[in-house]
């Protein structure tokens, strides 16, 4: 029976491609099969983060004598840069990707040892950085676009159902760049590249029970590295807060932001205080709000309607990302927009639920939304990857 559906699913494929080839050549023009909801809700998402990083900095940089927009414009920069990125993604076809996937994760990886050497900068406990002027370059957060690509290319080289070859090259490749986030240390970080792994191998098609051992081992490696002493105090603290949000009354540790990010989040009601408005915004009760906790300065000053219209944004993105990974020409394409939707999808519900208290506090942006440059560009070429495929599924 399966046989028989695979066989008419094949026919019907080829039946389609064929007359997909006898239309007229405008009618395939990549161009012509650009996803515009795909591309307005990653628009949208970035005016509301935009809004969000000018409210929550203007008033602390007006006190240091400061333009109150100067995040902003750099923000605004980011963004520009971040459209160029996406443009250049989709200007190739994305099947040359699988054949550079090595030299991608290869050059990752190098800068993600040359950022752990004097040439990189450390900033918040951990050595992520390369400092350019009065910017600062993440290599990690392009690494996370690398790891996406060289996981799509390792599958898509291998059988429908991946061996243990392809497995171990692909936790391989995670393992590479992951043992270098944690030197640096980067633990929310590391995370991500997790998810991804498990997005990566779940479409992919890997057994579920070798899915469930990946996973059993993942926990282990987690309580591992607390009981071995691998994490920072501070890091800990930050990871068990959400556990016992009520520790640390008195003082302003971990505990005491879970608070605060919860009463700015609760008190912005239906609709908000108003933009520019927000108490705990505007006076700093919320730390590292403009990255971070950037969804309170969201719900605090919108309400449950701007945080509502932030959340249906992210489904319209994921469920568009969903849709192309469905439809992708080839397996390549489907693992790739897979991957960025996994990327996507994990660090806005873990950034989110980090606000909310019922996430630990793991230093991953809000797509998007938070302030930071390589945060912004990745994410925007990563966007383009996935617009790239959409585009390129009839020819």
């Amino acid at each position: 029976m399966q046989s028989s559906l695979g066989s008419f699913r094949d026919r019907v494929s080829r039946l389609g491609w064929e007359a997909a080839s006898d239309r007229p050549m405008a009618w395939r023009a990549p161009w012509r099969h650009l996803d515009p909801m795909l591309v307005l809700a990653t628009l949208g998402l970035t005016i509301l983060g935009c809004a969000a990083v000018y409210s929550s900095t203007f008033a602390e940089l007006r006190g240091q004598g400061l333009p109150g927009d100067h995040l902003l414009r750099r923000q605004l920069f980011s963004l520009a840069a971040g459209l160029v990125g996406l443009v250049l993604a989709t200007l190739f076809d994305y099947r040359r990707l699988q054949a550079w996937a090595a030299a991608l994760l290869g050059v990752t990886a190098l800068l993600l040892i040359l950022v752990l050497t004097p040439l990189g900068s450390a900033a918040n406990g951990s050595q992520s950085w390369f400092a350019v002027g009065s910017a600062q370059l993440q290599p990690s957060e392009w690494a996370k676009v690398a790891v996406v690509i060289a996981l799509a290319a390792i599958l898509a080289a291998g059988p429908p159902r991946p061996g243990l070859r392809q497995l171990g090259l692909a936790l391989g490749a995670v393992a590479l760049v992951g043992a270098e986030i944690l030197l640096q240390p980067d633990f929310g970080t590391f995370i991500v590249f997790a998810a991804i792994l498990f997005g990566a191998l779940l479409l992919g098609g890997v057994p579920a029970r070798w899915l469930l051992v990946l996973v059993l081992c993942g926990g282990v490696g987690v309580v591992g590295m607390f009981k071995l002493d691998v994490l920072k105090d501070y890091q800990k603290q930050r990871l068990t807060a959400f556990i016992n949000p009520d520790a640390d009354v008195g003082g302003r540790g971990f505990s005491w932001n879970y608070r605060q990010s919860l009463i700015a989040v609760g008190s912005g009601g239906l609709t908000g205080k108003g933009y520019l408005r927000g108490p705990q915004t505007n006076l700093n009760y919320v730390p590292e709000q403009h990255t971070d906790f950037i969804f309170t300065v969201i719900a605090e000053e919108l309400g449950f309607a701007g945080a509502g219209l932030l959340l249906a944004l992210y489904a319209v993105l994921l469920w568009r990302g969903l849709r192309i990974a469905a439809l992708a020409r080839d397996r390549f394409g489907t693992l790739l927009a897979g991957g960025v939707v996994s990327m996507l999808g994990f660090q806005a519900f873990v950034n989110v639920g980090m606000t909310l208290g019922i996430m630990p506090i793991t230093g991953i942006p809000l797509p998007f939304v938070s302030y930071g440059g390589s945060s912004m560009i990745a994410s925007f070429v990563a966007v383009g990857v996935v617009l790239n495929v959409h585009m390129r599924r009839f020819l």
